[in-house]
């Protein structure tokens, strides 16, 4: 990891190189260049590179999973506000199975969970509620019941981490569903209200933009929990 600025170069190599938030290919180019300030990170094989910022504001980045709330209809698809700067467009029929005649009904206020289909700064972004290679669900569509949680950016990357400690906590205390967005925004459900109500608790204390508790903090937090 080390801090970047605007228009740097990034030695990103890789044979299934994939960019995330806050880097650019330069077009006709093999060259990395950083587009906001930050730390550079890298998955474990270094196929996947993005830069992690303080920003407080979402900026839509292609593949990444959103939680967001209809506030329109917009045609056949629907206007969705995932909090970045401009409102995202989910197509009715970017559903599983979906057709003119079959497709999902949302109601504005409905939460949705989906992927970034496309992020460009010129255009607004495009959701799917489906898996880009199988078109299954896999997971993406209408949130229903629940809660969502809103936190920082950094604790929404925490939470897509398999190693971190939170969620396999939780999970092992009550039944669970848990959809993590990449922009600041969890959803939560479980069969009993206090429970919903505990999961947000800790996910609040976790984030680092809050109390930051460790594993040893949450479990604390958990005994003067009622669930």
């Amino acid at each position: 990891m080390s801090p970047l600025f605007r228009c740097e170069l990034v030695p990103a190599q890789h044979v299934n190189l994939k960019l995330g938030p806050g880097l650019l290919q330069v077009p006709n180019s093999s060259n990395i260049i950083s587009t906001r300030a930050g730390a550079l990170h890298h998955s474990a094989n270094r196929s996947k590179w993005w830069i992690e910022g303080n920003a407080r504001r979402y900026v839509p980045a292609a593949q990444e999973s959103v939680v967001g709330v209809v506030i329109a209809r917009s045609g056949d698809g629907y206007r969705v506000n995932i909090g970045a700067a401009h409102m995202a467009n989910l197509d009715g029929l970017a559903f599983e199975g979906a057709t003119k005649r079959n497709k999902p009904n949302l109601k504005v206020g409905a939460l949705v969970y989906a992927r970034v289909s496309l992020a460009h700064k010129d255009m607004e972004p495009e959701l799917e509620c489906f898996d880009a290679q199988t078109h299954k669900s896999a997971g993406f569509g209408e949130l229903k019941e629940g809660f969502m949680v809103r936190c920082s950016l950094k604790m929404c990357r925490l939470l897509h981490d398999p190693s971190h400690f939170l969620l396999p906590l939780l999970g092992s205390e009550f039944l669970m569903e848990v959809a993590v967005g990449m922009n600041g925004k969890v959803w939560v459900y479980a069969k009993e209200l206090r429970q919903i109500i505990c999961m947000s608790r800790c996910i609040e204390a976790v984030d680092p933009d809050g109390d930051g508790l460790d594993e040893l903090g949450v479990k604390s937090l958990l005994k003067t929990l009622d669930y």
